[in-house]
């Protein structure tokens, strides 16, 4: 989205944020329309607009721009450019995830061997890796990091039935808020995660 684009979209947002007489504990419900309008405008990835860092509108995100409908809304015309914003760093982010995932799928009709289940393992740990550093390892990180493997698992053609119960035996209770992973750790989700991929192949 270049620069008049993305001043377009702010004229057309203005017009859907609350008031700066809105009650501070009412502004995040009064984001509904911005998000609904969003995911029409361009499906449902853009719902992620406002995932921001921390204890945000929703917790554990990775978006920097726009902290939380308390602190980030003011005036509507102030409100819509960082509304923008957030929703091109939030795009940003997916597609870095996009050719991350590319990167890292393990080559076509491999057997479930140990350089296979490498693969796995390898991938799994660079994910966790770059989900804790763009998400700061604050509150709640770890739900969008285990959204990340199982997006990566989908991507990948295995089930989400699979890919759900893949994610939550490797991670489950092994990652913390405020606590980057140390390599320990890391290692030992990876081999899990690993481990349940060759399961099933």
């Amino acid at each position: 989205m270049d620069d008049d684009a993305a001043e377009k979209l702010a004229s057309l947002v203005a017009p859907l944020l609350p008031n700066a007489d809105v009650a501070r504990e009412d502004r995040w419900r009064s984001l509904d329309p911005v998000t609904e309008f969003l995911a029409s405008r361009y499906s449902r990835w853009a719902c992620g607009w406002n995932w921001s860092v921390g204890e945000g509108d929703v917790d554990g995100g990775v978006v920097e721009v726009w902290c939380c409908s308390s602190d980030s809304v003011t005036t509507p015309d102030a409100a819509a450019p960082l509304v923008v914003e957030a929703l091109r760093e939030w795009r940003g982010r997916l597609e870095d995830l996009a050719e991350r995932f590319a990167a890292l799928a393990p080559p076509e009709n491999t057997a479930a061997s140990s350089a296979d289940l490498w693969n796995w393992e390898r991938a799994c740990t660079r994910l966790v890796t770059v989900v804790a550093d763009r998400t700061q390892a604050e509150s709640g990180w770890y739900g969008h990091c285990m959204q990340v493997l199982r997006w990566f698992l989908a991507y990948n053609g295995i089930d989400e039935g699979q890919a759900e119960e893949i994610v939550e035996n490797a991670v489950g209770g092994r990652f913390g808020s405020w606590i980057a992973p140390d390599v320990p750790v890391v290692d030992a989700v990876s081999s899990r995660f690993a481990r349940g991929v060759g399961g099933i192949r």
